[in-house]
């Protein structure tokens, strides 16, 4: 089966198989659209579900990786990318990703993104993030988060 073939939650499944992380993903019967609906479904923090959000810096996407209670200081993402920062439209997101927002899994696309992730994530033994529709997660540690997307941890919330 090629990629475009394979359903959303089967091209993540691959992606984790491929980087050697366990590929144990759950579907609940309520949404896990949004942060708060995840940590619901799932009964854990806000904080410990990772929002994959998709911006542009300059033309080019980027990967950011969030906890679920932060918003991004786009400022602080220009910063460390040396462009200025746009939030990326539903079309462009899917094109980029593959998947609907929603679903957004931080990894399984096409193409390598840059990452950058929300040094608050990196605090919790376990986080979860999106399988590739709005029901499904996957849990992984942060390390391998951080493994995985060959993301920059760092400071992207704004300052309080």
């Amino acid at each position: 089966m090629t990629h475009e073939n394979l359903s959303a939650v089967d091209r993540v499944r691959n992606a984790l198989e491929a980087a050697g992380l366990p590929s144990r993903i759950e579907e609940f019967p309520a949404s896990t659209r949004t942060a708060q609906e995840a940590a619901a479904a799932i009964g854990t923090s806000v904080s410990q579900i990772v929002k994959s959000l998709i911006f542009l810096s300059g033309d080019s996407p980027v990967l950011v990786l969030m906890s679920g209670g932060n918003r991004l200081d786009p400022d602080r993402l220009a910063a460390l990318t040396g462009a200025e920062i746009r939030k990326a439209d539903a079309q462009t997101v899917r094109a980029t990703t593959g998947y609907a927002i929603g679903g957004i899994p931080p990894i399984g696309f096409p193409t390598g993104l840059p990452a950058y992730i929300d040094r608050d994530l990196m605090q919790y033994e376990t986080v979860w993030a999106a399988a590739g529709t709005p029901r499904h997660v996957f849990q992984m540690t942060p390390a391998d988060l951080v493994r995985v997307t060959t993301g920059t941890v760092a400071e992207l919330k704004p300052e309080s």
